[in-house]
């Protein structure tokens, strides 16, 4: 329970948008003196800021209770060893934060931990030896480093976050595929409980690595993911992640005279728009032959010029490990042109090609010439040149076929809050993390990692409920649920009335403030609307005089009124009934729909 008084804490609201703020959720959270910045990707949560990240976190404290996991707390620092043994130095790259301690005569090389799958892989190596300790599940919330090159959108991209993450330890995957099923239920329970709407993804591990893979993301037109949904049977996957269903292209034609190829001059003309300008025809007509070293060897993956590839595709279907755009060296090496005119035909060196299905019917293609400021008219396929392998490549895009219905996909923009991963023995293999079986032998301990951004469930839920005056807070993650505004603050009985009602939520267990500063009403409204609390209670002589106060809920056109004999315990009762249901929240946001 919280209780407060305006004029004893800082609240520093502001009128305008601040400069460099620009999508909703830093606007407001500024403007509504959540967070002040510091420095470009880091910021100090303000007094109402903590209050609603502490609302947050304690959901997710709850429901990870619930499920019987242990809450630890592990170092934000580690030895930078333990990243040399999981292969993740390189595997971060810029994005890991590494610093030399000086103790002594000597360095200690630390990384601020981006996640903390070695620290704990490591404890669970030298603390758990038996199957008679397994299964268990340890979490943590802790702050999190990543050194992100281009901070932006706020608190969702920062190099430090605040961040549930918990890991599971089993002696065989039965169990892990129990306690996955469980997370991903909690999950669902915490995101409700929040108000945030989410859809659950099917997605790629990314650095972390491991078998199989949930993202949780919301909807948001700032989100930098792109999420691939079908609205009829409701797949959904990440971009990496998304399949595509039985294809057809817009230039696929039947009986097309295949016409002999041309060479065409192209000056200067490296990109695909700036081919497509220069030849005057449509991106889809155009192949582009795209250069990967793949496990030290160079490769041609050819996409249609509208698409773009997808390089976690490439990588499973070709079964390679490592795959990068070949540098501009190589590039020249192989076809023999600088970038940009690299084709499928007349290269020097003889590599593997491989089409997604889409360049496949295009008749009388363009592509590059592999000679410098040269393209080629009227490449076919089969006629001209034959990919070793045919296969998915690319992004989805907004109206391909769904690969489990029959239906098409929309692609949208979303906030990842949430992943969920069958990690399996990747960390528990190279930290040997074993356990003694029932039949003793000796045997690795399979893994599960599960992580929630709290930061972001902020940021996301602003995202999803605000308008053009301000935020709209759920109940359950307000920094408080009632604001009082007494419309005299001078007036004896307007404030003997006012502090009786605070200290009488206050002993209900409700979370009020009381705005006592000597403001006009406009104002006092102004502000508790830019700040989203869900109740405003308005105290004015005119109602003292009828023994009536006016109370209006945030998401409500109009306010109403209530008698004041037994107004707290009124108030008290709705604020308890709408953080059990969430159901006047989510009503509200139904109908603005």
């Amino acid at each position: 329970m919280n209780t407060m008084y305006w004029s004893k804490t800082l609240i520093p609201t502001m009128k305008e948008t601040p400069e460099g703020a620009e999508i909703p959720s830093h606007v407001l959270m500024l403007r509504a003196g959540l967070v002040a910045q510091v420095m470009a990707g880091a910021y100090t949560y303000l007094p109402l800021g903590l209050l609603s990240i502490r609302k947050a976190t304690e959901i997710v404290r709850e429901e990870m209770n619930r499920t019987g996991a242990n809450e630890l707390l592990m170092s934000a620092i580690c030895p930078v060893s333990l990243y040399e043994q999981t292969n993740r130095v390189e595997a971060f790259g810029s994005v890991l934060i590494k610093a030399d301690l000086h103790r002594g005569n000597r360095k200690v090389h630390i990384v601020f931990c981006p996640t903390h799958e070695e620290e704990v892989t490591d404890l669970a190596a030298r603390f758990i030896s038996s199957y008679r300790q397994l299964p268990i599940t340890l979490y943590q919330i802790q702050t999190k480093f990543r050194n992100e090159e281009r901070p932006r959108s706020g608190i969702l991209r920062t190099s430090e976050f605040l961040m549930k993450d918990a890991y599971s330890f089993h002696e065989n995957i039965e169990s892990l595929n129990e306690t996955y099923q469980k997370m991903y239920a909690s999950y669902c329970r915490i995101f409700d409980r929040c108000g945030l709407p989410f859809i659950a993804v099917e997605a790629e591990s990314g650095p972390i690595g491991g078998d199989a893979s949930h993202e949780f993301m919301t909807l948001s037109s700032s989100g930098e993911d792109e999420v691939v949904h079908c609205e009829q049977c409701g797949y959904a996957a990440n971009m990496e992640k998304a399949e595509i269903g039985s294809q057809s292209c817009d230039y696929a034609q039947k009986n097309v005279q295949l016409k002999e190829i041309v060479e065409l001059d192209t000056p200067e003309v490296h990109t695909v728009d700036q081919v497509c300008k220069f030849l005057k025809i449509e991106s889809s007509r155009l192949i582009k032959t795209l250069i990967y070293v793949a496990d030290g060897v160079p490769i041609a993956v050819l996409i249609r010029g509208d698409h773009d590839a997808n390089e976690y595709k490439i990588k499973r279907q070709l079964g390679v490990e490592r795959l990068e755009l070949a540098s501009a060296d190589v590039i020249e090496r192989v076809t023999g042109a600088p970038v940009g005119f690299a084709g499928p035909i007349r290269m020097i060196e003889r590599v593997p090609i491989h089409a997604d299905v889409c360049v496949m019917e295009i008749d009388n293609a363009i592509v590059g010439a592999n000679r410098p400021d040269k393209h080629l008219a009227n490449v076919n396929t089969m006629r001209d040149f034959m990919p070793e392998r045919i296969g998915d490549f690319r992004n989805a895009v907004s109206g391909d076929a769904c690969p489990r219905c029959s239906s098409v996909l929309s692609v949208r923009n979303a906030i990842e809050v949430g992943h969920v991963f069958k990690l399996g023995t990747k960390y528990s293999e190279l930290l040997n993390a074993k356990f003694l079986a029932a039949d003793e032998s000796q045997r690795t301990i399979i893994m599960g990692c599960y992580g929630i951004g709290i930061n972001r469930i902020i940021a996301g839920v602003i995202e999803s409920s605000h308008d053009s005056v301000g935020i709209i807070w759920p109940v359950n993650l307000a920094p408080f649920e009632v604001v009082i505004c007494p419309m005299k603050v001078s007036d004896e009985a307007t404030m003997q009335l006012t502090n009786k009602l605070h200290d009488d939520l206050g002993e209900s267990g409700i979370d009020c403030i009381v705005d006592d500063r000597d403001q006009r009403a406009g104002v006092k409204f102004k502000d508790a609307d830019l700040i989203g609390f869900p109740l405003r209670v308005v105290i004015g002589e005119k109602g003292l005089a009828e023994g009536k106060i006016e109370i209006k809920w945030r998401w409500d056109k109009e306010a109403t009124f209530l008698p004041i004999e037994n107004i707290a315990e009124e108030i008290a009762t709705l604020i308890k009934t709408e953080r059990t249901t969430n159901n006047r929240f989510t009503d509200a946001k139904q109908e603005k729909k």
